[in-house]
């Protein structure tokens, strides 16, 4: 059993031996998880009320000296966010594909992530998160004739602004948990390439990753293919990693590149999910299952969540 699961256990058990006792009284007990240092708790769920007022998203600027100019990137704040002035909270970085840009994951006709948000808040799948789509084009912009390269490259780098300098923008802005363990980077096509080459080179930034119909070799070499790559990180970093693949069975080609990714993923015992669902390379299929891996990134929250707790409750290693 290793150390994970083994703290997972011992919480369980002492929260059943205490069912008695509300979890205030936990959090009473143990200064480290109480609400008036929220860096160490999830926020709640959102209240009725809160859920009452629809989502929105706003476009940003920030100026990037890693890219050399103004960027811009949408945000859409959680509910409660300007009434709960103590709360800090998740992050999740959405990543647009090609030919795209920082708004297609908000538009309706696409990703429709706003109304996705507020039906996992309202399940309590997804614990209230500060979502950020990026600007992923570089320095050529966006065309239809090129994918954008998440990459340090020639044509800007890219992998730094979005997983270092927007991190550190988004960190000073809002109220954010600190801990990677509550920090999750996806995309779709191209994105969801970006996600793994921009998380995996970012690990102390994120450490839940997840791709719609990406793939996962790419054409400037190994240091940006993520199925090699992974091979090179540490063996704390394999621990801390969680990482979630979907693909359409009509998308043969990313299809049979997430199957194989996650069987590297198995043999490196780096946990993972490989979902395959009816489908192919479209918005429809990326903003139905959107809801999907937002919910492995809820779930992995929740459990980064208890195994935090353990530690702050003292268990030792066995």
């Amino acid at each position: 059993m290793n150390y994970f699961n083994f703290k997972i256990i011992l919480l369980v058990s002492l929260l059943s031996v205490c069912s008695c006792h509300s979890i205030k009284n936990v959090y009473a007990q143990t200064p480290q998880m109480h609400p008036q240092n929220p860096a160490s708790v999830l926020p709640p769920q959102p209240s009725v009320s809160d859920l009452a007022t629809p989502l929105t998203y706003t476009t940003e600027t920030y100026n990037s000296q890693v890219m050399g100019g103004s960027r811009t990137y949408g945000v859409a704040l959680p509910p409660g966010y300007e009434q709960n002035l103590n709360q800090r909270y998740p992050v999740i970085f959405l990543l647009h594909g090609g030919h795209g840009n920082h708004k297609d994951w908000f538009e309706k006709k696409k990703g429709n992530a706003l109304t996705v948000l507020e039906q996992l808040y309202a399940a309590s799948k997804l614990p209230p998160s500060i979502v950020i789509t990026p600007d992923g084009n570089d320095k050529r912009g966006s065309s239809r004739y090129w994918d954008p390269e998440y990459i340090d490259g020639p044509n800007g780098k890219v992998s730094t602004a979005v997983g270092e300098e927007l991190v550190k923008v988004v960190q000073k802005r809002y109220r954010t948990l600190p801990n990677p363990d509550f920090w999750a980077i996806g995309g779709l096509s191209s994105g969801g390439w970006g996600a793994m080459n921009v998380g995996l080179h970012n690990l102390n930034h994120f450490s839940i990753l997840f791709s719609h119909s990406g793939y996962f070799k790419d054409k400037s070499g190994p240091d940006n293919s993520p199925i090699t790559y992974i091979k090179t990180i540490s063996p704390q970093d394999k621990k801390r990693l969680k990482i979630y693949l979907d693909s359409g069975k009509e998308d043969i080609e990313e299809l049979k590149e997430a199957q194989q990714f996650s069987e590297v993923l198995g043999q490196m015992k780096i946990y993972n999910m490989f979902r395959q669902f009816p489908g192919s390379h479209t918005w429809s299929y990326w903003r139905t299952h959107l809801a999907d891996s937002l919910t492995f990134v809820g779930e992995q929250f929740k459990i980064s969540q208890i195994a935090h707790a353990a530690d702050n409750l003292g268990f030792d290693k066995p």
